[in-house]
C-alpha cells in the first residue's frame, strides 16, 4: 500500500509542479509575442488527465504495483525529462506559436515529432497497467488518443504555415 501512495504522491506533485512551470512559460511566451492555437480543445485535454489521475488515486490505493510496471514508468520519466529540458522555456502544455522560432531539432526531437505525446500516451497506458487495472489503461489510452488527434492536427496545422509551435514546434508539454 505504501508503494502505491507514493507512486500516486509522485505523480500528482509532478503533474501539479509541470502545471505550475507551463503556466510560468506560457505567459513568458506571450509576453514575447506569442499566441495560443488549439484552445478550444485544451479544457478536454486537462479533463482526460486529470480523470486518468482522479481514477488512480481511486482504484490503485492498496494494489502492489508491478515492479517491471514501475520500471518502464520510470524509463518513462527519463523520455519526459529529456523533451523537457530539451525544450527548456519552450516547454508548455499548450500549443503556444512563436512566430519566427525555429523548430527545435535536437535532443528527442531528431527522433520524433511529437516526443512527448509519446512518453504521455506510454504513461496513461504504463501506469494504470503496473497496478493491473487493464481495462482503466484501455478506456484512457483511447480517450488519449481521441483529443492526440485533435491535438496534434491543431499542432500540424499551425506548423503547415510555417509557424512554431508546441510539441512539434518545440513550445509544448
Amino acid at each position: 500500500m505504501m508503494l502505491s501512495l507514493a507512486v500516486l504522491t509522485f505523480v500528482t506533485i509532478q503533474r501539479l509542479a509541470e502545471l505550475v512551470i507551463a503556466q510560468r512559460h506560457t505567459a513568458a511566451l506571450l509576453a514575447k509575442g506569442a499566441y495560443e492555437v488549439g484552445a478550444e480543445h485544451y479544457p478536454v485535454m486537462v479533463a482526460i488527465h486529470a480523470a486518468w489521475l482522479a481514477g488512480l488515486w481511486v482504484l490503485a490505493p492498496g494494489i502492489t504495483p508491478s515492479l517491471i510496471g514501475l520500471a518502464v514508468f520510470a524509463a518513462l520519466q527519463l523520455g519526459r525529462l529529456w523533451v523537457l529540458t530539451t525544450l527548456g522555456e519552450r516547454w508548455t502544455t499548450r500549443i503556444i506559436i512563436l512566430p519566427g522560432s525555429p523548430l527545435v531539432a535536437k535532443g528527442p526531437f531528431r527522433f520524433l515529432s511529437h516526443p512527448n505525446y509519446a512518453v504521455v500516451t506510454g504513461e496513461i497506458a504504463v501506469l494504470p497497467l503496473a497496478f493491473g487495472l487493464t481495462g482503466f489503461a484501455v478506456v484512457f489510452t483511447v480517450l488519449n488518443a481521441a483529443i492526440l488527434y485533435v491535438r496534434i492536427g491543431a499542432e500540424n496545422a499551425a506548423l503547415k504555415v510555417g509557424m512554431a509551435g508546441n510539441d512539434n514546434g518545440r513550445t509544448a508539454t
